[in-house]
């Protein structure tokens, strides 16, 4: 409320004039007699002069208010993906698990398409030959723009209050609740469909904003002015489809059991490991498919963002959530993540490492050439010292977003204790093969895969407070990813409609020759959406509808009965004779046959794990499974209806098998430590084992 102060705000008001009272009673007797609590009040003082020394910090609290953006995330692609980030030199090949900045732009290829995702429940799926954008990114809103192509935004979850803006060369689309969207992008026209309940807001190039309600197919054509018509959805298609499916896979992953819903990427830990619950820590996940001397932050590379400035980007499918939330532990000859206790709001980290330098010599070596850097994954309850954000947190211990206890060299601490930076040993430093190094003239530039120091001691290492020693180049930006493939020049010279201006973000490095400046697209042309809200009572008026109107849609099919679902798994009823026929025969046939070979499965047990499953190549197709019954075939629309860009043939894609070179060859199985997780109750299988009784079996 305006006019009222905070209870925290309050409180330290009250403190620091309670505190100036007492310095000045100590200077001048006559002010007042010194109590007790004044000599308390004059000691904190001190202890505070002192935690503001070099190397000595007090406890930074979890969150101060200030908003960080959690970047979105690219969760997924399919063919040649190239993405662009402003100051590259070039376009170039996309990898999974790339943390988006602001002005990343993707271009897909032929038979190509790509996910990101951007909320807890939302992700935008371009499709081949799309051109997609990210444009800004703020506490409450985020834009896109799409240049060309076809783009659909699965949203099952928003926040009241938070807005999804959708630049195209004719209008701009702001999305206020959950729903599925589908924007297409033509020569001339641009289609905007709702589906699921979504309602959204259209706003010209000429300045008119219209309501857009669900299940409509809105089409902005070019012209003087703009038009705008509404005509009813068309049924959903392959690629809908192709879209539900992989939001629902998402919503069913095991792994949310043990993770805030602000953290991407737990679908992908459900293929690639095992959950086990140990003593010490809870529940812990183990990935499996790593190569024998694998260790965390070794496969990947370092990229410049231009807010979180080095940020690690992991090789492995299911390297989002392990490398930006929690902490790594060893176990039993294990490596495993555990990402602690669950937290209302875990905070986004573009890398959970402490860096580290030899010495203790930073300043000395930035002048004569820094020969290497040094960095070891956090283990449990350590602080990280971010090397990014606002100047009074740099190099500080932080631990925002961690639910669990506050470690210092082995030792948990309060919130109140002093810590002194330089004397910090970080437990994952002391262990085999754990810290890794790179030449400070290839980090960030090249792709390099990191080495394990061995040459020097633990105890050599002193951790890196604030900004790192190692200035990026324009080469950092992609982190060393080979040349890609660019999108078309008359798909980049299309300007877009966008209710905002782009921000400018200085550069790092200075530039001692002119350069050829890489075109993403032309100056927008900007327009002011108007203010929605709630309490709005008057709704903007719709756009009317289309003139040139094609057949009449037919109602979706009623959903089936449950029986019927139930129906085809439900055994076929057996006579006593034929049962007694059959039991025969198959114990016939167990005293014929040897007895089954088990196969050796890496690091397996007999209790939690089940088989690795075969993958297809990442260029196989198959085909979709019927969801929905298809729609009957419509004719076609008449010649003047404004028509949506033809949609190839759909592509369900399978997921991209994980990396396992150097797979780990153990001459015996070894158990993994711990008990599993993921077990189900016994009293599940009530229903079929009653079933079986009934039959006799």
């Amino acid at each position: 409320m305006e006019g009222y102060l905070s209870a925290p705000t309050a409180r330290k008001g009250y403190n620091n004039k309670q505190s100036v009272r007492s310095i000045a009673a100590s200077l001048n007797p006559d002010i007042g007699k010194i109590s007790m609590n004044d000599l308390k009040r004059i000691w904190l003082i001190l202890l505070l002069l002192l935690t503001g020394l070099p190397g000595s910090v007090a406890l930074a609290a979890d969150d101060d208010g200030a908003w960080a953006p959690t970047p979105p995330r690219l969760s997924y692609l399919d063919g040649e993906v190239s993405y662009w980030r402003p100051g590259a030199d070039e376009w170039v090949r996309a990898r999974p698990n790339l943390a988006l900045a602001e002005g990343d732009a993707f271009y897909t290829g032929n038979a190509a398409n790509l996910e990101v995702q951007f909320g807890s429940r939302s992700f935008v799926r371009a499709d081949e030959n799309s051109q997609l954008s990210l444009v800004a990114q703020d506490e409450h809103a985020i834009q896109f723009k799409l240049a060309g192509g076809r783009a659909s935004f699965d949203m099952r979850r928003m926040t009241v209050g938070d807005t999804v803006e959708v630049s195209t060369p004719y209008a701009v689309f702001s999305i206020e609740h959950p729903g599925y969207y589908r924007v297409e992008v033509g020569g001339g026209d641009t289609h905007f469909i709702t589906r699921r309940g979504g309602e959204a807001t259209v706003t010209t190039a000429d300045g008119r904003s219209l309501s857009i309600y669900p299940s409509e197919d809105i089409v902005v054509s070019a012209g003087d002015p703009v038009r705008v018509a509404t005509y009813a959805a068309p049924p959903p298609d392959d690629w809908d489809r192709w879209n539900d499916e992989r939001s629902d896979r998402i919503g069913e992953s095991i792994s949310s059991r043990y993770l805030s819903p602000d953290v991407y990427g737990s679908e992908e830990l459900d293929h690639s490991g095992h959950w086990r619950v140990v003593p010490t820590y809870g529940a812990v996940w183990i990935p499996y498919g790593v190569s024998a001397g694998w260790v965390p932050y070794s496969t990947g590379y370092w990229v410049w963002d231009p807010y979180y400035e080095w940020t690690w980007v992991d090789d492995a499918p299911w390297g989002w959530a392990p490398f930006h939330y929690g902490r790594w532990v060893y176990i039993d000859g294990f490596w495993a993540w555990a990402p602690g206790p669950v937290v209302r709001r875990p905070l986004y980290s573009p890398a959970l490492v402490a860096f580290m330098v030899r010495d203790h010599d930073v300043s000395v070596r930035l002048s004569v050439g820094l020969p290497g850097l040094w960095w070891v994954a956090l283990g449990w309850g350590e602080p990280v010292l971010p090397w990014w954000g606002l100047p009074y947190r740099r190099g500080h211990p932080d631990w925002g977003g961690w639910g669990g206890p506050r470690i210092v060299n082995n030792v948990v601490i309060k919130q109140t204790t002093v810590i002194n930076v330089g004397d910090i040993h970080f437990h994952n430093a002391s262990l085999p093969h754990a810290i890794l190094t790179l030449p400070a003239d290839k980090f960030g530039r090249e792709r390099v895969r990191a080495t394990a120091e061995n040459r020097y001691r633990y105890t050599d290492f002193a951790p890196v407070r604030g900004e790192l020693p190692v200035k990026p180049s324009r080469a950092s930006l992609v982190g060393g990813a080979p040349k890609g493939i660019a999108p078309p020049r008359d798909m980049l010279a299309r300007p877009v409609v966008s209710p905002r201006m782009p921000r400018e973000r200085a550069q790092p490095w200075q530039d001692t020759l002119p350069r050829a400046r890489i075109q993403v697209g032309p100056e927008p042309r900007y327009v002011i959406p108007p203010a929605r809200r709630t309490e709005d009572r008057q709704p903007l008026p719709r756009p009317p509808f289309g003139a040139d109107t094609g057949p009449e849609r037919t109602p979706p099919p009623e959903p089936p009965r449950y029986g019927e679902v139930r129906k085809p798994v439900t055994p076929p009823a057996v006579t006593p004779r034929e049962q007694a026929s059959v039991r025969g025969q198959t114990k016939a046939r167990e005293q014929a046959a040897p007895p089954p070979q088990a196969p050796a499965i890496l690091r397996e047990q007999s209790t939690g794990r089940s088989q690795p499953v075969t993958r297809e190549p990442g260029n196989a197709r198959r085909e979709a499974p019927a969801a929905r019954p298809a729609p009957p075939p419509a004719p076609a629309p008449p010649a003047g209806r404004p028509s949506a860009p033809s949609a190839p043939i759909p592509r369900v894609r399978t997921e991209g098998a994980p990396q396992r070179s150097e797979v780990r060859q153990d001459k015996k199985e070894r158990a993994l430590p711990g008990q599993p997780a993921n077990q189900t109750y016994r009293g599940r299988d009530r229903e079929n084992r009653d079933a079986r009784q009934r039959t006799g079996e």
